[in-house]
């Protein structure tokens, strides 16, 4: 699983997404959120680039323990079909 750490935004997105997109090419098709501690609407559009580079590979990402807040995000862009999403549980 390629866990995600700390921040997903318009900061460091060029970095996560080639990341993520390594990890892809290695096999790794579950992205578990569990650690993003901050996220912006450029979370939307590494998943959408991520989802690209597994398509291309006809593979299936999976995305795991996604923020609430980001799931909000997805619904608002009318994009929900487009992910196998795993809301992060409420406490």
């Amino acid at each position: 699983m390629y866990k995600l750490v700390g921040e997903l935004s318009q900061n460091n997105a060029r970095k996560q997404v080639s990341a993520g997109n390594a990890a892809i090419a290695q096999g790794q098709l579950d992205f578990d959120f569990s650690d993003l501690l901050q996220i912006d609407s450029t979370a939307v559009t590494s998943m959408i680039e991520w989802q690209r580079q597994a398509s291309q590979l006809k593979k299936t990402l999976h995305f795991h323990s996604v923020p609430a807040s980001l799931v909000s995000l997805i619904q608002l862009y009318g994009l929900t079909g487009q992910f196998q999403l795993s809301p992060a549980e409420r406490h």
